[in-house]
């Protein structure tokens, strides 16, 4: 099913957020370059996990929003409109623990649509948004943690799943710096 090109998947994130939503451009930019710097522990997955990092937040784009939660929106117009590659919908679908917040949404159902996708790619996509902060910057995870939260208020429905989420996401960028450092090592 479907098609994952790199380039495709950058011009379309391009052109669903960069005018309306250019903070938000920023942010994926900064993530899709944080993938390149994966491809040696990605394999043949490599084109899949940065176009999904690029396109991971392209549910926000205003002509997109369909439920407010822009995994689910995202995904759906991948899978329903761009016809792309399954897997590459349920990363968009599933990234950065985005279960705990559809609960929190009671968007559970929804979610239901999309398989989770294999954890080292799960991990891998958490790792590259989780160190990328709102203008594309690198950034630590407790950082970025802290940022999310802060952007949001501790009351929030995004600070709450966060929160929720927090050992699961600082454990995801563990284990790909881990695995990013046993390859630096093993050459």
């Amino acid at each position: 099913m479907g098609h994952v090109q790199v380039g495709w998947a950058r011009a379309l994130a391009e052109s669903l957020l960069a005018e309306p939503l250019p903070r938000r451009w920023a942010h994926s930019q900064g993530v899709g370059a944080q993938a390149e710097t994966l491809r040696s522990i990605l394999g043949s997955d490599a084109d899949l996990l940065v176009s999904a990092a690029w396109l991971h937040d392209i549910g926000y784009a205003p002509s997109l929003v369909a439920t407010d939660f822009h995994p689910i929106d995202g995904a759906r117009y991948l899978r329903d409109v761009e016809y792309a590659d399954e897997m590459l919908c349920r990363l968009v679908a599933h990234h950065t623990c985005a279960c705990i917040e559809a609960e929190e949404r009671g968007l559970s159902a929804e979610m239901d649509e999309f398989d989770a996708p294999p954890s080292d790619l799960a991990d891998a996509l958490i790792y590259c948004d989780m160190t990328t902060g709102p203008s594309g910057e690198r950034m630590d995870v407790s950082n970025r943690l802290a940022e999310i939260d802060g952007r949001y208020g501790p009351d929030h429905l995004v600070s709450r799943s966060i929160r929720r989420a927090t050992p699961a996401l600082v454990a995801a960028v563990r284990a790909t710096a881990d695995r990013l450092g046993r390859l630096s090592t093993d050459q």
